[in-house]
């Protein structure tokens, strides 16, 4: 990586940077990376002035990746003080982010960046005293409550390439001038009046106001994708990486490779969604492919789905399946499904180039020796070993001729250099089976002994193949070769991205744009594959998809829509922030907007009490009109539903108390509800068990009149015909998997996290009869209670509802 610590400190002074800021940057290590580049590049590793110094530290932790064609030529500008303000910085990155390399033209750049402009002290001074003219009765009443901000900014729109110290400086002194030293009073915070109860007009028109005064979304919300260059922006300059000896490798598209990359996109973006087929998409995986697919239709360009199958233990052609199926459902269509393990023979090859231009080699160490000499940062023994006898070494691992173990190619990179992602990598393994017996893999004899070698059979490529490339030789090369323009991944792959354009810059190879973002981290559960993978196969959760895991599998099983997945990752944004933890509570806030508009009512009662009308005939059976929307309009037929009204309903148990209180709206003693569509109930009599504890049924009378308006509103499910029950359902209730926001950070105690009351299943809950001929996958909203989605696990005559989310919304507004 870059110089050491002390070296790091050195330069940035001799930039003009202060002592502080200096050392601040040092402990961020990508804006040391960065900055140290931009002072390379700028040519001013043995000093420059304060001014210049500062612009190019501005560079480097504000448009670092903004500019990159056009960089060299920002450079040229600043070192020789033809742009020295912020001002014209920003000008002159927002010129290069408006015009492609074939529209730069020198005068109009410098036109628009106020190159050659000189501002005077004088200038300055004219424009302050208009601007303290025009505003000086507001700045004599306001004194210095006055937004100073605002009159800076009128004197920098007369002159935009003026010095904003200097125009401060002025507008300080001018301020001084006119209304003397600071009084104690205008030290005080001012006091808020308390303001007289306006009329329902005036209200009216303020909310009108608000919404007028509500500032336009910025570029970003509306599009997040407006971060990304266009392809013929991100082309040319890619990155530079830092070698222990103090070179930098500059990695760069030569011209030729460009023309033949563009010829086969035609200047389109080109990106993948590269999964690896070893578990289940989660959460995290939406917002990728929010990003990839995203990106691409956003461009109008295409994007890959290709399966990152290097690892062919791991991996299932259920998991292969369930991949396709899950971008289907969340809406993406793919341009191409390939699989890495399609470009084997493509990668092997290079392997072998990289062998023979003197950038890999055939290593005997094993797993620990490798990580002690990479801690120790000490060479392999065998890292200088001939080019023809590392060619020969390869040959006999492709052909099953060694033992998984007992060599690896690894590449020839940097083992002194500050980042361990330039450690000799490894670029491939050999993948033997656990046990000689297994059926189908592929068997080879050892040269070396009578032993009989068993590979490990690729679920794609099958038996064709006993040596497998790393992540690390793979996804760069299959990046290049499938011409991706945009290489978009989570920022924990950032460090990588200097052994990613190390190998294809040693190989020759087209470079796409590589960009991280942060990845997507919620409360009360685990993201990690590792993790998912121990509590399905340990069996704490009932399979891949159980609805309490936040895997989209799981999600869908639950009743979460991929438009309300899309939503909450498209409010997330694309950012580079540290991913810090995200409250599943936001998450349920886009659940419930979404069901909210697209699920209709119905009731449910989970726990149902016995409630006898005892006014009312016991063969009498009304049918009431139930909404299946709040607003639904008495004009419209479809937007209600029939629900039957007799002798006997039930209610819920909670709803029912012997003792009443006046913050309790349910069913007492001598007290009235209303049934929601239905009629008042008032309780008239209590009949108990033989153990003189357990209610067994309430006798109530109903208002037929409704002339009782009790303020307590209950639901309920009446009994379709005289002893005929209503339609039994199981509810199952879901809450948060772990207790603890963040259980990854109880390390090995994560397992003890796991709530036990995660998952509670109510067997016997009665439903009205319009919901028994719902299908797996429908969902509603059960007043009062939440929303609902039927699960696979029903059956004839017995249905199973997940419960999705609870109507209450604690980062939002809930249901109606």
């Amino acid at each position: 990586m870059a110089p050491n610590v002390d070296e790091s400190v050195k330069l940035f002074l001799s930039i003009g940077l202060d002592e502080k800021t200096a050392a601040t940057t040092i402990n961020n290590p990508k804006v040391t990376a960065n900055l140290t580049a931009v002072i390379h590049e700028a040519g001013v590793t043995d000093g420059c002035d304060r001014t210049t110094g500062n612009l190019l530290y501005t560079v480097a932790t504000k448009h670092h990746s903004n500019l990159l064609l056009h960089r060299p030529t920002l450079f040229d500008y600043i070192v020789s003080s033809k742009i020295k303000t912020p001002a014209q910085l920003d000008a002159a990155v927002s010129f290069f982010d408006n015009h492609a390399a074939e529209d730069f033209k020198l005068n109009e750049f410098e036109e628009a960046c106020g190159v050659g402009v000189e501002v005077s002290a004088e200038d300055i001074e004219k424009a302050a005293e208009k601007v303290f003219e025009e505003n000086r009765s507001a700045i004599v009443e306001q004194r210095y409550r006055t937004n100073v901000g605002q009159l800076l900014g009128h004197v920098r729109k007369s002159l935009p390439w003026a010095d904003p110290k200097i125009v401060k400086d002025v507008i300080d002194r001018k301020m001084y001038e006119l209304l003397g030293e600071r009084t104690a009073a205008d030290n005080e915070k001012p006091t808020k009046k308390k303001e007289k109860k306006e009329k329902p007009a005036a209200k009216a028109e303020e909310k009108k106001a608000a919404v007028e005064a509500t500032p336009e979304p910025s570029e970003e919300e509306l599009n997040p994708y407006s971060i990304f260059p266009q392809p013929e922006q991100n082309l040319m300059v890619h990155t530079e990486v830092f070698y222990s000896d103090g070179s930098v490798l500059k990695c760069n598209n030569k011209k030729e490779v460009l023309d033949k990359h563009l010829k086969v996109t035609g200047g389109k973006v080109y990106t993948r969604f590269p999964p690896e087929p070893n578990g289940y998409l989660h959460i995290g995986h939406a917002k990728a492919m929010f990003v990839d697919f995203g990106l691409a239709k956003e461009r109008g360009g295409c994007c890959y789905l290709r399966y990152d199958d290097t690892n062919p233990e791991a991996e299932k052609k259920e998991y292969i399946n369930h991949i396709e199926e899950i971008v289907n459902w969340m809406g993406w269509e793919p341009f191409k499904i390939t699989y890495t393990s399609d470009y084997f023979q493509e990668l092997y090859d290079l392997a072998v180039e990289l062998i023979r231009r003197g950038h890999a080699y055939v290593d005997h160490q094993n797993a620990e020796e490798i990580k002690e000499y990479r801690e120790k940062k000490m060479n392999s023994p065998w890292r200088d070993r001939p080019i023809e006898e590392s060619l020969r070494l390869f040959d006999e691992m492709r052909r099953g001729m060694i033992e998984e173990g007992k060599a690896t190619l690894r590449m020839k990179q940097d083992m002194q250099n500050d980042n361990c992602n330039m450690y000799d990598l490894i670029a491939y393994r050999i993948k033997a089976s656990e046990t000689n017996i297994i059926f189908g893999c592929r068997r080879m004899y050892s040269p070396h002994s009578l032993d009989i070698l068993f590979f490990t059979p690729h679920p794609h490529a099958g038996d064709k193949w006993c040596i497998y490339p790393s992540y690390d030789f793979a996804h760069c090369t299959v990046d290049s070769l499938e011409n991706i323009t945009h290489s978009l991944c989570t920022l924990e792959f950032e460090t990588r991205r200097a052994s990613y354009y190390w190998l294809l810059h040693s190989l020759d190879l087209y470079m796409p744009y590589v960009w991280e973002y942060s990845r997507l981290n919620i409360t009360n559960t685990v993201m990690s594959k590792r993790k998912l993978n121990y509590i399905v196969t340990n069996n704490h959760v009932d399979g891949w998809d159980d609805p309490r895991l936040l895997t989209l599998a799981g999600l869908r099983r639950r009743g979460v829509t991929p438009t309300a997945i899309n939503a909450f990752v498209r409010g997330m944004g694309i950012t580079r922030s540290d991913g810090s933890m995200i409250h599943v509570s936001r998450l349920e806030h886009h659940i419930r907007e979404e069901l909210n508009k697209t699920a209709p009512r119905t009731m449910v009662v989970l726990n149902p009490l016995k409630v006898v009308i005892t006014n009312l005939e016991s063969d009498k059976v009304m049918e009431l009109d139930a909404k299946r929307w709040p607003d639904a309009q008495n004009d419209d037929p479809s937007a209600f539903y029939k629900v039957p009204f007799s002798r006997v309903v039930y209610i819920d148990q909670s709803d029912f108390r012997m003792k009443d209180s006046k913050d309790y709206y349910g069913l007492a003693p001598g007290k009235s509800v209303l049934l929601r569509y239905g009629f008042p109930i008032k309780c008239t009599n209590v009949v108990f068990a033989d153990d003189n504890e357990t209610i067994r049924e309430i006798h109530a009378e109903y208002d037929p009149e409704k002339k009782t308006k009790p303020k307590g509103v209950l639901h309920w499910v009446a009994e379709s015909s005289p002893g005929k029950e209503p339609i039994k359902v199981e509810v199952r209730l879901f809450e948060k998997l772990f207790n603890s926001e963040n259980p990854a950070e109880l390390n090995d105690d994560w397992l003890t996290d796991i709530n036990p009351n995660s998952k509670v299943v109510v067997s016997d809950a009665y439903a009205v009869s319009i919901l028994k001929d719902a299908a797996v996958g429908d969902k509603f909203q059960f007043e009062r209670l939440g929303y609902f989605a039927v699960d696979k696990d029903s059956e004839p005559g017995k249905l199973v509802f997940n419960r999705t989310v609870t109507l209450r919304d604690s980062y939002g507004k809930g249901g109606k």
